[in-house]
């Protein structure tokens, strides 16, 4: 592998004049402004006859600016100024015109285009040709890299309890002061790049380089990130390689008129499950396409970082359909690997290191493929953090399958911290998978339909509700002190957002209801949602205080299957579960030498039962417990 890495940088240096210049492509590629008002323009289209540019600027002709036939199924086209003004304005329309092997004229959208638009009369999207007189001028420097990564999971569109796709603008003022004020230090951005299908939530992308049109313009955009860095929140893109929507008419798909040009053809170029369109990532220039579209993203969009989708489907020939992972070597090498993908994963990691050392990579891979989050210099994959998958599916799995009386304490703590030694993992007990129609949130798991009527204050708390608040705050703080190295939340699970999400859709009649995020709940005093967003942004802020995850993972003390007690050791502090359902304890001993309560999912603000005084403080005795010399009775 690393050998494959090293003749493609190789490579790079010899034919390309270097890294830098090699995914620098994107201010040359597509439809470029120049210095002296002419317009340069390039494509890669190896399965075209000829290739023009029609559009607003020449009255649709579309054989009046042929491009120049180059090399290696490069084409260019260069227009000149008229009287020292650009001839493609601001605003205007265009299309790439190909001329296929069969002689058809195809109206293509660029695969470099940085704006794209969709009129409500419209099926297809536009492309608009972006060139402000005056671009958005950032004001505020990146923040430095994290230690402690504590990860809100955004969906731009849904940021809002009204009925309607929200905007860059929203975010920005009503939804970013949240997130800071819920202690989380990074925000995740879903369904940035451009995708024609709503409903998609992001992963169908048709324009790679172009943020989506439909929350606003790209300054939109590049204010929200600027106005994030000055909070000091770390902005991440979930950036999808890992597939592409099947649309030609604006999206990558058949672009020259043939079945290949970015993508295999055939069979191998199909993902049978998503039904998109598979990259071909031995081809040179869908490399120079996919790392010119990480820089662009961080260079001109500030961006600092990138959630990897879909990467077990590429790592794999088999892309994880229908295959399970035990952990046995024997999986993760041999000829069922795409050994050019994960390739192409190593260079994108390299340049990114190389480049913006700053930035964050992370891996949604299910597999457990090792190394991926090891250095390239030592055969790794590169990443900096992989998602840990199981968790969700454990705490699922539990509460849909075990009575309160079986969970097995042994277990939970084995999900919580199997992972390889000096690979960050990323830690989450539910994520955007688990509030999608056809799933359930931890929330409506453990309450559901009580959280239509029980959630008020006024109400009396019944053992639902009771046990689901608890739980909930539970399994929130035990995932986020046991489980890794950074913590993810999806918006509004925090707070145990009612009900699942749903995009518009034939099947729904096209209703915003459940696509949205009602953060209004937590501001009715009369509601019990305020606890568990209270006791969320408390779990964030004192994480911050002590910063147990930059620390050493954690030494579990206690796990005891009868008295359903964990109990554990990191940054400094004590960790103490009791998961009975009906026991409490007195003068219960564990491993401490002084004990202080500094969270406490029973307070009264947080929705508990207020059953323990926070003013006492606690000294240990020489009483050797569970292998250690000190202990004290809580």
């Amino acid at each position: 592998r690393y050998s494959l890495f090293y003749n493609h940088l190789k490579n790079i240096e010899e034919s390309e004049g270097g890294l830098d210049k090699f995914t620098k492509s994107y201010k040359t590629f597509g439809v470029n402004q120049l210095a002296d008002g002419g317009v340069y323009c390039k494509e890669w289209a190896p399965g075209a006859q000829a290739v023009f540019l029609a559009g607003d600027f020449n009255g649709w002709n579309p054989s009046s600016h042929p491009y120049k036939k180059l090399e290696y199924g490069k084409w260019e086209l260069f227009i000149p100024p008229e009287d020292g003004q650009s001839p493609v304005p601001h605003g205007s329309k265009l299309k790439v015109v190909i001329r296929a092997q069969n002689g058809a004229l195809l109206y293509r959208i660029s695969p470099w285009a940085r704006y794209v638009v969709r009129d409500e009369d419209k099926v297809n999207y536009d492309w608009v040709h972006w060139n402000p007189p005056q671009s958005y001028i950032h004001k505020n420097p990146s923040p430095k890299r994290l230690k402690s990564l504590r990860i809100y999971e955004s969906h731009v569109g849904i940021a809002s309890p009204e009925g309607k796709v929200a905007s860059y603008k929203n975010f920005t003022y009503n939804v970013l002061p949240r997130i800071k004020d819920l202690g989380y230090n990074c925000v995740q951005l879903m369904a940035i790049m451009e995708h024609a299908y709503y409903a998609s939530f992001g992963y169908q992308v048709t324009s790679f380089f172009a943020a989506s049109s439909r929350y606003g313009t790209p300054d939109d955009l590049k204010e929200m990130i600027d106005v994030a860095h000055s909070m000091g929140i770390t902005v991440l893109l979930d950036v999808v390689h890992s597939h592409a929507s099947k649309n030609s008419e604006d999206g990558l798909n058949q672009f020259d008129g043939t079945d290949s040009c970015f993508f295999h053809s055939g069979y191998r170029g199909n993902h049978q499950l998503w039904d998109s369109r598979l990259f071909d990532y031995a081809n040179w220039e869908v490399l120079r396409f996919l790392l010119s579209n990480l820089r662009m993203w961080i260079e001109d969009y500030r961006f600092d970082g990138f959630r990897f989708d879909g990467v077990t489907s590429m790592l794999y020939h088999h892309h994880g359909i229908g295959t399970g992972f035990s952990g046995d070597y024997n999986e993760y090498f041999g000829l069922h690997v795409d050994e050019d993908a994960l390739c192409y994963l190593m260079l994108a990691n390299h340049m990114i290191n190389t480049l913006h050392p700053e930035c964050i990579t992370i891996a949604e891979d299910v597999s457990g493929m090792p190394a991926l989050c090891r250095p390239v210099a030592e055969g790794g994959g590169g990443f900096d953090y992989r998602l840990a998958m199981a968790i969700p599916d454990k705490w699922i799995q539990i509460i849909k399958e075990l009575k309160d009386e079986d969970w097995n304490m042994g277990n939970i703590v084995h999900t919580l911290t199997n992972r390889r030694c000096e690979e960050k993992y990323i830690a989450y007990a539910e994520s955007h998978d688990q509030a999608l129609v056809g799933d359930k949130t931890l929330a409506f798991r453990l309450m559901d339909a009580e959280m239509y009527t029980n959630m008020s204050v006024l109400m009396p708390l019944t053992p639902v509700i009771d046990r689901g608040i608890q739980l909930h705050k539970m399994i929130r703080l035990i995932t986020h002190a046991l489980g890794g190295e950074s913590y993810l939340n999806f918006m509004g699970n925090e707070f145990g957002h009612p009900e699942w999400l749903d995009f518009p859709r034939i099947g729904n009649n096209e209703s915003y209801h459940y696509a949205r995020r009602q953060f209004n709940l937590t501001e009715d005093d009369l509601l019990r949602y305020k606890f568990l967003n209270a006791f969320d942004r408390d779990m964030n802020k004192l994480e911050e205080r002590f910063g147990w995850l930059a620390s050493p993972q954690a030494y579990v003390s206690e796990k005891h299957e009868s008295n359903k007690v964990i109990a554990f050791e990191r940054a400094g502090l004590i960790f103490i579960f009791n998961f009975h359902p009906y026991q409490s304890y007195v003068d219960y001993r564990v491993v401490a030498f002084k004990y202080k309560i500094l969270l406490d999912s029973d307070a009264g603000e947080y929705g508990g039962h207020q059953r323990l005084d926070h003013s006492t403080e606690y000294f240990s005795e020489a009483y050797s417990h569970n292998y250690r010399p000190n202990s004290i009775m809580v």
